[in-house]
């Protein structure tokens, strides 16, 4: 019952930190990474898809963004996406492919993505700590049942060390997109 409780709650807690995992993707770091266009939607025959569906996303060069459509006809439509989201860049279209040149980051720009990514981890710490307050509730909620007093508190321990692991991994995760960022 309650090793039911704290497997429910760890997955929870991945799935944080697997929204946690794609959101600093996303993120410039003043290397072209084809992530970075992974929230980005086109308008194709009536309905929005991702760019990564409707044509090949590559990096040719570590600034450079290459969107090839498999469809010509999308180049607009691409174009348009890229200059309507919030990555700043310019796209050059070519009549067949799309070029994305990521420029570099100024020191400011990379002092607010770090505090953009301290933000994000953050957050994702705030949803682990409330998985883990949702799931000792419940453990304690089963006082009432058989279950004794030594398991309960067992039980909270274990939850409060799977948080405490998934909290130190959230860290190590920071750590390593700001030194990622801050390398000029």
């Amino acid at each position: 019952m309650i090793k039911d409780i704290i497997k429910t709650a760890e997955e929870k807690m991945t799935k944080s930190i697997h929204v946690l995992e794609s959101d600093l993707a996303t993120m410039k770091a003043g290397r072209a990474n084809p992530t970075m266009l992974d929230r980005i939607e086109v308008e194709y025959y009536g309905g929005m898809v991702p760019i990564n569906q409707v044509g090949n996303v590559s990096a040719p060069e570590p600034r450079v963004l290459m969107i090839t459509p498999w469809d010509k006809k999308a180049l607009k439509a691409i174009e348009k996406a890229i200059q309507k989201s919030d990555l700043n860049i310019n796209p050059s279209n070519d009549g067949s492919v799309i070029r994305l040149v990521v420029p570099e980051l100024t020191k400011e720009t990379r002092l607010n993505l770090v505090k953009m990514v301290k933000k994000h981890g953050e957050e994702c710490k705030v949803a682990v700590r409330s998985i883990r307050r949702d799931a000792i509730e419940k453990i304690k909620g089963l006082k009432k049942s058989d279950i004794s007093e030594d398991e309960i508190k067992k039980g909270e321990e274990d939850m409060q060390k799977k948080t405490d692991a998934f909290v130190k991994k959230i860290d190590e995760m920071l750590e390593r997109k700001e030194k990622e960022i801050m390398t000029v």
